[in-house]
């Protein structure tokens, strides 16, 4: 028997039962590749930094656990087989996570990915709460053609979101998790259930919640849809779908209840809400492919007009730069004027107070507060008793 560290405590990753071949796959792991800290944790995963000893590489080793999962556990392991068999047909992309290397045993299977230092898209959001629409431009453009090379050989990969993106060192995108993945014949095929709630598309949730319905099933436009959720949230901040109780989420989804329309929403370009609206059409059959997708004037290039160079309007132009920069310095130096009957009325409205309204919010909250029809991030913050305590006060 053998037994390989998952923590510093007492987890093993080689079955209690003795087996010659976890002792040859576990040997071999160890042979090749020094074990680290833990990088994450799922549901029956764990994913570690690895180095591999030959090159002194580091890469990251996601182990799964086959005892530890509510399904069967021949079950389990053939959807981590079909796991490894998409991760082998998509390999050589760009954007997709490299698999460098794999090992099985009767009660784990390992999956040796390259490293990305930068972690998770996610928490890259957490961090900043949004996004540049050029910062955007670039993940989504990466996205996009990740999504095409897999959309051409007839793979939807069903779980896109920002937990499952990561960034490498160059913060490059890399599509990763295909846990969900599966190839497809046609567009309408898939009817079972999977993905992250706020980022399921309208056919999804009609095929699984309505005996009678038009829709025979699913296929690659779910992808697109999450991607159109995904650039929505990188540009304010806040998923277009999102409520406190789960089944008026739902409906708002099937329905397609989103708003461009927002104070967010002044900075943001007429192209880049036209690709998100674009992204989340309810009909399937309405909605953008991949291909579209990049083509989309969000993604054109600017061509920029051919100026012959003259030495005395160039010189001009750069004093008047100068003299420029030197003003918009003493303006940036001088706090901005805020008239109190408007900060009072409505302090979402203003640009500076929405941002720092924003930032708290997710601060305190640790997660988001939207602001809907009957919401208002800003009363989250007003320091004045309520009416019922004031009017106690008052007697």
């Amino acid at each position: 028997q053998c037994t390989c560290l998952l923590n510093s405590s007492t987890m093993t990753i080689a079955n209690s039962i003795p087996s010659e071949e976890n002792n040859e796959y576990c040997n071999q792991f160890h042979s090749k590749y020094e074990p680290k800290e833990i990088l994450g944790r799922g549901l029956s995963s764990v994913v570690r930094r690895c180095v591999e000893k030959s090159s002194k590489t580091e890469f990251a080793v996601k182990v799964i656990d086959l005892n530890n999962l509510d399904t069967n556990s021949e079950d389990a392991r053939q959807d981590a087989l079909k796991e490894l068999r998409i991760l082998r047909l998509v390999q050589g992309h760009p954007n997709i996570i490299l698999l460098h290397d794999h090992f099985e045993t009767e009660a784990y299977i390992f999956f040796v990915f390259e490293i990305c230092p930068h972690g998770e898209l996610f928490e890259h959001l957490n961090k900043v709460v949004r996004m540049s629409e050029k910062r955007t431009r670039g993940v989504m453009r990466q996205l996009l053609d990740a999504l095409e090379f897999l959309h051409s050989r007839q793979i939807v990969h069903r779980d896109i979101k920002a937990e499952n993106i990561l960034l490498d060192a160059e913060m490059s995108v890399k599509l990763t998790d295909f846990g969900f993945a599966t190839e497809v014949e046609t567009d309408d095929c898939l009817t079972d259930l999977c993905g992250t709630p706020s980022y399921l598309s309208p056919e999804i949730l009609v095929v699984n919640m309505y005996e009678s319905r038009s829709i025979r099933g699913y296929g690659r436009p779910v992808d697109m849809w999450a991607s159109g959720v995904l650039m929505y949230t990188l540009l304010v901040g806040s998923p277009p779908f999102w409520h406190r109780r789960q089944m008026t989420m739902l409906r708002m989804i099937m329905e397609g209840r989103f708003s461009l329309d927002t104070p967010e929403w002044e900075e943001v370009s007429e192209a880049a809400k036209s690709l998100i609206a674009s992204l989340l059409r309810v009909d399937p059959g309405q909605r953008l492919t991949s291909v579209q997708a990049l083509a989309h004037p969000f993604f054109a290039k600017q061509e920029l007009p051919c100026v012959t160079f003259d030495r005395r309007t160039r010189f001009r132009s750069a004093i008047l730069a100068v003299r420029c920069l030197c003003r918009l310095h003493r303006a940036y130096a001088m706090p901005a004027r805020l008239e109190l009957r408007r900060l009072r009325a409505d302090p979402y409205t203003i640009r500076n107070m929405r941002r720092l309204i924003d930032n708290t919010a997710f601060l305190v909250y640790s997660h988001w507060v939207k602001k809907a029809e009957d919401q208002n991030r800003a009363a989250l913050f007003e320091n004045s008793p309520k009416m019922d305590l004031a009017a106690q006060d008052s007697g």
